[in-house]
């Protein structure tokens, strides 16, 4: 809100956490201190990231190609689902605490997924997937004007495409009630907010906010306030969406002349890897996700596309307490401490 002096952070009160990560895409937290991040190394799989800062790593075995996490969504028992970003197919797929591996969702009407990007479970046990775009190769799509991303829902009746025409569809999240799903669509430069009906089905979009030069909103997550906290690639923002639809950067890392040679890329039409591929900063590398954890919820993690390790900082306010955050995890301790 106008003269709220929560905000913003400094540098300085970042501190950083594990070691050694390869695209550390989504992070998430857990009541046990834990945190786990989505893994590039060998197949792939998830990073475990424990309360002293040490990594271990559950890895894919025996899969055709190796797993391509972007962003990860914990189960019960502590097996994880990846939304898989594969050079040409994508889907969601289990990787159980041994290792093993398999596929969840990865064909819709009788096709293969295209590279996926973000899965979330409801408490209705519903699953949700983003599919940032359906073009190849996916950079074709890193223009003002994408609409070919999808957000995809399975339940008892099988796979549906929920919503399309979105401008890139980037990560998802539930209101606290579940009423409303919100997904950022980075190239479009918005956060937009769907009703969910009580079929699983999307309805009444609405754009909450619409983001200025140098912002791609790519992670949201939401406080116990109905903030919702925005990543943003390239500019290394961190911004707090008010449920007025108030915007504050609480956090930015970034590079003046570096933003504006993306920034002059993109409304070109000429946006490329290079662009996302390369970072200018003093500390952050292309911030993509945040999670609230510890015991009050207030220690906010940054998972990023382009560094080792996972940034820490103490937030102004606590998260909202994730469905995910109390769940039994004790099978995978217990193949950690065996392995």
């Amino acid at each position: 809100m106008p003269g709220n002096h929560e905000f913003p952070l400094a540098l300085a009160d970042v501190r950083f956490t594990g070691a050694g990560l390869v695209r550390p895409e989504c992070v998430l937290s857990h009541v046990s201190g834990c945190l786990f991040a989505a893994d590039w190394s060998g197949n792939g799989g998830v990073s475990v990231i424990a309360a002293d800062g040490s990594v271990r790593r559950i890895l894919a075995r025996k899969t055709v190609e190796p797993m391509r996490p972007n962003g990860i969504a914990l189960e019960e028992g502590g097996s994880f689902l990846l939304a898989h970003l594969g050079p040409a197919t994508g889907g969601i797929y289990r990787l159980s605490p041994s290792g093993l591996v398999e596929p969840v969702l990865t064909e819709l009407q009788n096709r293969p997924l295209p590279p996926s990007n973000f899965p979330l479970v409801d408490s209705q046990g519903r699953l949700w997937l983003s599919i940032s775009t359906t073009k190849v190769p996916r950079a074709d799509d890193y223009r003002p004007g994408a609409t070919s991303g999808l957000i995809v829902v399975k339940d008892r009746n099988g796979a549906r495409i929920a919503a399309e025409g979105l401008g890139y569809a980037n990560e998802l999240a539930f209101s606290a009630d579940e009423r409303f799903l919100f997904v950022n669509e980075t190239f479009a430069r918005r956060l937009t907010r769907f009703t969910v009906d009580d079929r699983g089905g999307l309805r009444d979009k609405m754009v909450v906010a619409e983001f200025g030069t140098g912002t791609y909103p790519d992670g949201i997550t939401l406080d116990e306030t109905g903030g919702m906290w925005i990543t943003s690639i390239i500019s290394n923002r961190l911004i707090c969406v008010e449920p007025d639809g108030h915007q504050t950067v609480v956090l930015e890392d970034s590079d003046p002349e570096h933003v504006a040679w993306v920034e002059a890329a993109f409304l070109a039409g000429e946006m490329g890897r290079p662009h996302l591929d390369n970072v200018k900063s003093r500390m952050l590398r292309n911030v993509s996700s945040l999670a609230f954890g510890g015991e009050d919820l207030r220690t906010a993690y940054l998972g990023c596309l382009l560094g080792d390790a996972i940034a820490v900082f103490r937030a102004p306010r606590a998260g909202l307490r994730a469905r995910h955050f109390d769940l039994d995890i004790r099978p995978l301790t217990a193949a950690l401490e065996d392995a």
